[in-house]
């Protein structure tokens, strides 16, 4: 019997030669990382001393202050000084700040590579499944554990085998798949299982819009999100760190067994929108009631990638946002704002009427920079819609891909991108 992408990393993690799912399993861990908001300062650090424990390797630990940087109060300016604090004292030299969300900051920096087995303490940690890495979300307690002995135990997730073929439409991007395969699988249909995302629609994705469905797998419930290595994850890796290896190891066998399967036409799918208060509460946008909106967001670690922002540059181009709302970009991390600062992408949106801000967590979060007030209404390329995520309990949040918010944003309502196919 085969494996899968996910059985085969696990299992070299653990030094043995075969795992199948529900196998429980000792693995060592590639990389550790860790962000301010549910970093040391959270029990880690306390957790470390009274174990009497050093950081196993400080050079397989990287640690990202993101969602509070800039910080808006003394609080979080405190909990980011712990965390700058902490990881010199602990000999961590890949400390990030200022940098951009962390699960960017780890791509561009080449902490996640094919074959190796990631840990963090934030959920969407799923990204880096993108480059064929098993890559997971992980508790304070458990990170404690993983600091202190470099391993931890696993259930090997079952996999759900998700196959999209055909050609995407114009104005239709990979998170209006993520959207549409929540839908099916709904919030919880894929705890702890992988989702691999395979067909020949995946296959002709660029790494950018691969991290976007990666990223997602755990609105889904999944412990991971993976996607097999080939010829795109080959190029990404030679050109942005030279690295020239074959990973193409790391890929379901034909035999292997999966736990459920689905399948996807992509011509049929339209521009979807996850609409107040869960991810899978998806419709095509043509059956959303008209939604007058107050904020328009794109950026994060979902939506705020360089092909991100260059597609809504390119439908906001000559073009001038609704006066009545705001527009706030974030590029998801320091190394794409200055791309595109260099591209003219982000003059673009800025002579479109958009904000530019720092690459930050703080408007996905409602901690800084973007929160929205009682009963306003935000269009969103983030990864998430919960009562209260970015600012009032009153609020409502709409998902949406970075060019369906584009259009949203010149209309000031709800806009299917598709309205926009002459002027584009």
């Amino acid at each position: 019997m085969g494996m899968t992408i996910s059985e085969k990393i696990l299992a070299k993690a653990a030094g043995r030669e075969t795992l199948h799912a529900d196998d429980i399993v000792w693995v060592n861990i590639d990389k550790a990382m860790m962000d301010d908001i549910l970093g040391p300062r959270v029990e880690i650090a306390d957790n470390l001393k009274k174990m009497g424990a050093k950081v196993w390797d400080p050079d397989k630990v990287v640690i990202i202050s993101d969602h509070y940087t800039p910080p808006a109060n003394i609080k979080q300016a405190n909990i980011v000084k712990f965390t700058r604090e902490w990881a010199a004292e602990n000999g961590i030299r890949a400390y990030y700040e200022f940098a951009g969300p962390c699960h960017q900051v780890m791509m561009d920096k080449g902490h996640a590579l094919p074959g190796t087995v990631v840990v963090a303490t934030d959920s969407h940690t799923t990204t880096y499944g993108a480059v064929a890495c098993f890559s997971t979300g992980i508790g304070s307690t458990e990170m404690s554990g993983v600091l202190a002995t470099g391993q931890t135990w696993m259930k090997v997730p079952q996999t759900i085998h998700i196959n999209w073929n055909g050609t995407l439409p114009k104005f239709v991007m990979a998170k209006d798949i993520s959207l549409r395969t929540i839908k099916e699988l709904g919030h919880a249909g894929a705890t702890y299982k992988a989702m691999e995302y395979t067909g020949d629609t995946i296959r002709s994705m660029i790494m950018d819009e691969r991290m976007c469905l990666t990223n997602m797998a755990v609105e889904a419930g999944a412990k991971a999100g993976m996607i097999g290595f080939d010829r795109i994850t080959a190029g990404y890796l030679k050109e942005k760190f030279g690295i020239t290896e074959d990973f193409s190891q790391y890929n379901s066998d034909p035999d292997a067994v999966f736990c459920r399967e689905l399948d996807f036409q992509a011509e049929a799918l339209v521009p979807q929108v996850a609409c107040p208060h869960e991810v899978d509460n998806v419709f095509d946008i043509t059956d959303v009631d008209d939604v007058q909106v107050d904020q328009v967001y794109i950026g994060s670690c979902t939506g705020g990638r360089y092909n991100d922002l260059k597609a809504a540059a390119e439908l906001l181009r000559g073009k001038c946002v609704d006066s009545r709302i705001r527009v706030l970009v974030s590029p998801a991390s320091k190394d794409i704002y200055n791309q595109c600062m260099r591209d003219g992408i982000l003059e673009t949106l800025s002579d479109a009427g958009c904000t530019i801000l720092g690459s930050t967590c703080g408007a996905c979060l409602g901690v800084h920079s973007g929160n929205i007030g009682d009963q306003e209404v935000c269009v969103s390329t983030t990864n998430r819609n919960f009562l209260g995520r970015m600012g009032s309990k009153s609020s409502g949040v709409y998902l949406t891909s970075p060019l369906t918010a584009a259009a949203t944003a010149l209309t000031g309502r709800l806009t299917d991108p598709r309205e926009m196919m002459e002027g584009a």
